[in-house]
This record gives C-alpha cells, sequence and structure tokens, in this order.
C-alpha cells in the first residue's frame, strides 16, 4: 500500500493508502475523494479525473502518453503538471504522492 495525498481545490488534504498497480483515479473513487468524477470508469475516455502532481512528483510520475495528453485538452485550467488520475499507475517509488484536483468550473 502507498500513501497517496489528494487536495482539493481549496486547499484542503486528504490522505488515504492505494494499492500497489492500481491508478490514483482507482483509489480517489474507492475512498469517496471529492474532485474526481472519473465518468469514463478509467478509460482515458474524458478529463473528469484531472489533478495536478506536486512539483516533487512530477519526474517520478513521469509525463502524460499522447492519448492522455489529448484528453487534458478537454480539460479546464491545464497546467504543465496536469495529469489524468486514470493514468497514474501507483507503484512503491510514489509513496508519498500529492495530487490537486482543479476547482471545478460553472
Amino acid at each position: 500500500m502507498v500513501q497517496i495525498t489528494y487536495v482539493d481545490a481549496a486547499g484542503t488534504p486528504r490522505t488515504v493508502r492505494g494499492e500497489v498497480g492500481s491508478t490514483v483515479m482507482e483509489t480517489a473513487i474507492r475512498n469517496n475523494v471529492p474532485g474526481i468524477d472519473a465518468e469514463c470508469g478509467g478509460a482515458c475516455a474524458c478529463a473528469t479525473c484531472h489533478v495536478y502532481v506536486g512539483e516533487a512528483w512530477e519526474e517520478a510520475v513521469g509525463p502524460a502518453e499522447p492519448m492522455e495528453q489529448d484528453m487534458l485538452d478537454f480539460a479546464s485550467d491545464v497546467r504543465p503538471n496536469s495529469r489524468l488520475s486514470c493514468q497514474i499507475r501507483i507503484k512503491p517509488e510514489l509513496e508519498g504522492l500529492t495530487v490537486t484536483t482543479p476547482a471545478r468550473q460553472g
């Protein structure tokens, strides 16, 4: 199990444990983390699991693949550290990972 901290747009953190091999999105859904809707169920077919990867974690998480980059075009307020949480596979090296959910538009 790996500790992941989800920080909402207001700055409130929530730390949970995720299984190695699952995704940051699956872990959020299992733990009822607000701000990650995952409407496509993790198929990289929407952008409702958009997160910002903490600066210290960008290299460990790695860059977005081309398909993920295409889906991020549908997200609001995309930044250089934007990722879809369904595409971040949990591995032991991500112990302590911090991601932030963007403010919701509308």
